[in-house]
């Protein structure tokens, strides 16, 4: 995984927007990336309202865009929130979802920063929003979904791990953007027809055996994948759990007082729904922390 070398954070000026781009200014500061924050404005609502308004449209229109640049230029000067760090502002005119995908294409952006909910176009919870739609059409470079006011940079990163090709990429990916972080890897699993074995006559001992069998060769896998990335013992823990991937994350996510959790969009399951894998699904909704989604391929 490369450096950083370029951030592109999206608001709509909301308190929840301004968390996501107080947080692309600490990973800036702290991997020395270009920093660029826009703001996608939609005025053509405002036309529905000639009959009101009559010749005084266009007025209308200059205000609010003179007062989005405003509020756009304020957050971005403000000395309490950028780390020292002088971002690019970009006032962009068309459909959210439309206008953050062409412009992050246009200045190559390695990292796209984008609120969870927010007063506008990420008002919702985040699934069915225009979130979850960037996240599903965002295939070319990850997508930092925050939750939290950032006080500090990220300091422990739970990392899911499921042996697919992406699980390299997804520990490499984290520590590019927390250098500093502790990480945490996680493999959580469940035997194949696990509610069915007793049914079906197998012994719960022998259950049992493969489940200890399954832990054993899952911690001595976690510890080879971090070794294979270059990840020292004192860098890193690893946990294996037996049990449902999606709640086992969520469990060690408070347990472990995580601040970022760093996932593909697919599992290494295919069954998995289309670009956006049930778990990850899941943890997006379930999670109190920050999640870091990229495009990992199934293996």
């Amino acid at each position: 995984m490369k450096p950083l070398a370029r951030i592109l954070a999206a608001t709509d000026l909301s308190a929840p927007g301004h968390h996501a781009v107080d947080r692309g200014f600490r990973i800036a500061a702290e991997t020395g990336a270009e920093y660029a924050v826009m703001h996608a404005f939609e005025l053509d609502a405002v036309d529905s309202l000639a009959g009101l308004l009559g010749d005084g449209v266009a007025a209308v229109k200059r205000r609010l865009e003179d007062d989005a640049r405003e509020a756009l230029r304020q957050m971005l000067e403000d000395s309490r929130r950028n780390q020292g760090i002088a971002a690019a502002g970009m006032l962009v005119a068309g459909s959210p979802l439309e206008a953050i995908g062409e412009r992050a294409d246009a200045i190559g952006a390695d990292l796209l920063v984008v609120g969870a909910r927010g007063e506008s176009f990420l008002r919702h919870a985040l699934l069915g929003s225009t979130a979850s739609r960037l996240l599903r059409k965002s295939i070319r470079r990850p997508v930092l979904v925050v939750k939290q006011a950032p006080h500090e940079p990220y300091r422990r990163l739970l990392i899911p791990v499921d042996f697919s090709r992406s699980a390299q990429e997804a520990i490499r990916l984290g520590r590019s953007i927390a250098p500093q972080a502790d990480i945490v890897l996680l493999h959580a699993f469940e035997l194949p027809f696990e509610g069915k074995l007793v049914f079906a006559g197998v012994d719960e001992e022998v259950i049992h055996g493969y489940i200890r069998k399954a832990r054993e060769e899952g911690v001595q896998r976690v510890h080879e994948l971090a070794r294979g990335v270059g990840l020292e013992p004192v860098q890193y823990s690893a946990i294996v759990r037996h049990g449902d991937p999606s709640q086992q994350i969520i469990a060690e996510e408070q347990a472990g007082d995580c601040d970022l959790i760093v996932m593909g969009k697919h599992g290494a399951h295919l069954a998995e729904e289309l670009l956006l894998g049930s778990v990850t699904k899941h943890v997006l909704d379930e999670s109190q922390c920050d999640v870091l989604v990229f495009s990992g391929k199934a293996g």
